[in-house]
Formats: structure tokens, C-alpha cells, sequence
């Protein structure tokens, strides 16, 4: 992931630059503290919290490494105006036949979140659309299928 770029939006930026700080200033030093509360109960072999809190850490760090490759790489989204073509960055407002239209936004891997309507670029409906203009009939395929879905807006 070192060498990949990631797309996000400014806010998604934020979002991600306060976790990591909230990691950074405030857990990687409890969980330290916990650490060393465990290592001082002695015994380390039977140890459960001297076990927990290692595993614990170990996915504290890896997560620190995650947002730290996601920030340094990140390209910070223009999300000013639209020319009416899809980008990342784009909401999308998109209808299969005979359903309610959706509303979509166009965001990279790492702030995408189907439920809170953020699909990825690299997603196979996020993919399909980027390019494509209002009224045009995108195709993209499912495990269930190939699915159709008409643009409605691009905003």
C-alpha cells in the first residue's frame, strides 16, 4: 500500500487524521500502561492480561501503520462543482428499474461505506460510473448477476 494512491475526500482526510491521533496519544498509551500493569503481575505464560493486551497492541499497530500508508499517499478529493460527468469524488444518483433511485457518493477504498451511501471507485458500480454522464445506462456485474442501473444525477 506504500506506493498506492488513495482517493479521499476532505473530510474523510479528517476523519481518518483524528483516529489516527486518538491511537497515537490516546490508546497506544493506555494499552502501554496496561502492559506494563501485566508484566509486573509476573509470569507472562499464564498471564491472560499480559496476553490480551498484546494482541490488542499488535492490532493497535497495525492500524496506526494503515492510517499512516492511507495519509501519506492520500489525494485529497476536488469536490467542488460537477461537470456533469462522474468522479471520484461525484454523488451519483443512480435507479435500477422498478426501484427507488440512490444516492451514491464516489470516495476511495478507505472511506467507502455502502450504509452511509459512500461506494469506492474500485467497486464494480463505482468503477462503471466513473465517466459516465446523466441518462446513460451503466452495467456492472454482481456475484448475483449483471446488474443495470440508469443515472439519474451527477452532482
Amino acid at each position: 500500500m506504500t506506493d498506492e494512491q488513495n482517493f479521499l475526500t476532505a473530510d474523510g482526510a479528517k476523519t481518518l487524521r483524528e483516529e489516527l491521533d486518538q491511537l497515537l496519544n490516546v490508546e497506544r498509551p493506555a494499552l502501554a500502561a496496561k502492559l506494563k500493569e501485566a508484566i509486573a503481575m509476573g509470569d507472562l505464560s499464564e498471564n491472560a492480561d499480559y496476553h490480551d493486551a498484546k494482541e490488542r497492541q499488535g492490532f493497535l499497530e497495525g492500524r496506526i501503520r494503515y492510517l499512516e500508508a492511507i495519509l501519506r499517499s492520500a489525494t485529497i478529493i476536488d469536490e467542488d462543482g460537477s461537470n456533469g460527468v462522474v468522479r471520484v469524488g461525484s454523488e451519483v444518483t443512480i435507479q435500477e428499474e422498478g426501484f427507488d433511485p440512490e444516492t451514491y457518493r464516489i470516495v476511495g477504498p478507505a472511506e467507502a461505506n455502502p450504509r452511509e451511501g459512500r461506494i469506492s471507485n474500485e467497486s464494480p458500480l463505482g468503477a462503471a460510473l466513473l465517466g459516465k454522464k446523466v441518462g446513460q445506462t451503466v452495467k456492472y456485474q454482481t456475484p448475483d448477476g449483471q446488474m443495470k442501473v440508469k443515472i439519474k444525477k451527477v452532482h
